[in-house]
């Protein structure tokens, strides 16, 4: 078998779909052939067989393809693909973000021969730390089924991704949907709110983008919010697009972006303000995601459990800011 390393680039690669030895279906039978090489030669569970010790890397190799995949499965995500860093530290580092000072110098007339004006300096960068914490999930199987060899890891691990990738989005659409001027710091904030009305939207976005440098800017909100916006003048191409998409793809030239909208987990009640629109313009993504230390996953003994259930968890720990360059951003919140 090749070594861990070869096989989670192959797990990352056939995820993004630029596997190199392979089509993306030859790479993902390679990893299915690794996973079932190290759990002894099976793609079924078997308490005994991990028991005794026969398949040693098997949990090491999924808390590595975990780790390595999930920020991947968010590739089709528009917003989070625009709007969020993903960075990795080790464990106990700190996740330090520099803010630059958003003041510019003034500049003033002076006399001829002189200069008697006043001095200043720049205020230095703000430090950003992101407070990480763990995550984790933990479940649980009838040993009886473990036993039985109905049991297929693939399949475990596919489940675990998925929740943690519904975590992941849903974190960070809460993060930044409910941003306030305290949460955005190093930039420029403009607030504003009553009945919809085109002229204050469109002085909205262009403060948003005045305080960027004149960086075009992005409007964001769930579809619901996005359908309130329309333009005095309506064409036969925007009337297309609400048709379409549900809303207009475009506000007098700048561009939507329309959150599709999420419940609470175990709820039926929606995540996502939609009376809320969120305008920002500027380089750098804002919203920081910090990975700190490696993945963890625990298998617990059946025989520790009264009703002979097999455990697994599994735990990773992350944290997430929004963090803008001072200076270089603008942000604006149009609530109706």
């Amino acid at each position: 078998m090749e070594n861990m390393r070869d096989i989670v680039k192959l797990a990352v690669d056939a995820h993004k779909g630029t596997v190199e030895k392979y089509s993306v279906g030859q790479s993902q039978e390679a990893l299915r052939e690794a996973l079932i090489e190290l759990n002894g030669g099976s793609t079924k569970l078997d308490y005994r067989a991990i028991r005794d010790g026969k398949c040693p890397g098997l949990f090491a190799l999924i808390e590595e393809i975990l780790r390595a995949t999930i920020p991947d499965d968010l590739a089709g995500n528009e917003f989070v693909q625009s709007m969020v860093d993903f960075r990795n530290v080790a464990e106990g580092d700190e996740n330090l973000f520099l803010v630059e000072d958003a003041v510019l110098f003034s500049v003033d007339d002076i006399a001829n021969g002189t200069q008697a004006i006043r001095r200043q300096r720049l205020a230095g960068p703000q430090e950003v730390v992101l407070p990480t914490t763990m995550k984790a999930v933990r479940i649980y199987e009838e040993l009886n089924r473990i036993l039985a060899g109905r049991v297929d890891f693939n399949h475990l691990i596919d489940v675990v991704a998925a929740s943690f990738n519904r975590k992941i989005v849903d974190d960070i659409y809460t993060l930044w949907m409910n941003a306030s001027a305290a949460d955005i710091g190093g930039s420029t904030f403009y607030p504003a709110a009553g009945t919809y009305d085109e002229d204050t939207l469109l002085d909205l976005i262009a403060h948003v983008e005045a305080a960027a440098d004149g960086k075009p800017a992005t409007i964001i909100g769930t579809k619901k919010a996005c359908r309130q916006m329309q333009e005095s003048i309506q064409s036969f191409s925007a009337k297309e697009e609400l048709h379409n998409m549900g809303y207009y793809g475009k506000f007098f030239g700048t561009p939507v972006v329309a959150l599709p909208q999420r419940h609470k987990v175990g709820t039926t009640n929606f995540l996502l303000p939609d009376d809320k629109l969120t305008i920002i313009a500027g380089d750098e993504k804002p919203i920081k995601f910090v990975y700190e230390g490696d993945p963890l996953v625990i298998m617990r003994n059946p025989e520790q459990n009264m009703d002979l259930t097999q455990e697994y968890f599994y735990g990773d720990k992350y944290g997430l800011g929004i963090v803008m360059a001072g200076g270089n951003a603008g942000v604006g919140i149009y609530e109706t």
